[in-house]
């Protein structure tokens, strides 16, 4: 709902009072014989139902003119004053205005990430990037959802309240100005409307899109996604593992921050190392020893990843580290090794 829509009571009712400003003028000029300046105070006098004095005596037809202009005054008033406290008091001009300012904001906000949906998948996939220090942005139109959603506060701090499948919505989410788009609402016919939207509007934005049926997995990739995830297909997968290895499931687990020991995965590129030279090997960098860090994969220029790389595996521009290693250890690499 845009502005003028929620104003439109008001306007309404600005507009009836100022129709009867000009017909109580008019009336009083041409039934009751008054001048511009007598025909406007009696109007105004009548209009506000102060009942100060009249200029002079009415006609009788100036009076029969008064008295239904009273009556019709007593309904635009009591409109035009209800229509009011409803703005001041109950606080929608507030609700308004506040809105506004909102809308102000968003037009700042860039290179973030849109979450369409914040059910169980959205709200979990919020709470993770924000762990990470990504600017996050929700997209949901069930208010009651985002109310209810227990520490919904800590988990984002900018919301759209809408329809992620209406183009205008992820306008308003600054969709051309983000770098990424999640896409988990409940139905995959809405998640692939959205990621043909968001194709549409921004050609480089990295799209993934939550899907429940097989079939439409295919369709999503056609929409224009990046990546497509089907939980419950991940969930099948996950507890058939627990029964047959239990041992990975519990390294994967601490890959997700669950346990005592938590490991975190971490990537880097190549040019944000500080470093002498412009190729170097992952023997030279040492940097097992120096942080305790472990160098699990490298993408190459190519697109190619290689998984385990050998120490003497050079590196260089364009390429990117994949890196595993305790929370503390991680902070230990960035401390040595990122630029400044």
């Amino acid at each position: 709902m845009n502005r003028f829509a929620q104003l439109k009571r008001l306007f309404i009712a600005l507009a009836l009072a100022l129709l009867s400003l000009v017909v109580g003028t008019v009336g009083f000029m041409v039934i009751g014989q008054l001048n511009l300046r007598q025909a406007f105070y009696m109007t105004a006098i009548t209009f506000s139902t102060t009942g100060f004095e009249e200029v002079k005596p009415l006609t009788p037809a100036g009076e029969i003119f008064t008295s239904f202009y009273i009556l019709f005054n007593l309904f635009i008033f009591a409109y035009f004053l209800s229509v009011l406290s409803k703005y001041i008091f109950e606080g929608e001009l507030q609700a308004i205005f506040k809105k506004y300012m909102s809308e102000k904001d968003l037009q700042k906000i860039s290179n973030h990430v849109i979450v369409c949906g914040f059910g169980r998948n959205g709200s979990k996939a919020c709470a993770d990037l924000l762990a990470n220090h990504e600017p996050v942005l929700v997209v949901e139109k069930d208010e009651q959802l985002l109310k209810t959603k227990s520490g919904f506060g800590e988990v984002t701090t900018t919301i759209v309240v809408g329809d992620a499948t209406q183009d205008e919505v992820l306008k308003q989410a600054g969709i051309e100005r983000a770098k990424a788009i999640i896409t988990t609402l409940p139905k995959d016919a809405d998640n692939v409307f959205v990621t043909l939207t968001a194709r549409e509007l921004n050609s480089s934005i990295q799209i993934i899109a939550r899907a429940s049926d097989k079939s439409t997995e295919n369709k999503l990739y056609r929409a224009g996604a990046n990546s497509v995830v089907m939980p419950d297909e991940i969930g099948g997968s996950h507890m058939a593992n627990l029964v047959t290895r239990p041992v990975v499931i519990q390294f994967l687990e601490m890959l997700n921050g669950m346990g005592a020991s938590k490991l975190v995965l971490e990537e880097i590129d190549f040019a944000e190392i500080r470093k002498q030279t412009e190729v170097v090997s992952i023997r030279e960098l040492d940097i097992r020893n120096k942080t305790g860090v472990t160098v699990i994969g490298v993408k190459n220029n190519r697109n190619q990843i290689e998984i385990s790389p050998s120490p003497d595996t050079q590196i260089g521009m364009e390429d990117v580290l994949i890196l595993l290693g305790t929370e503390d250890q991680v902070k230990a690499f960035m401390r040595t090794f990122r630029k400044i």
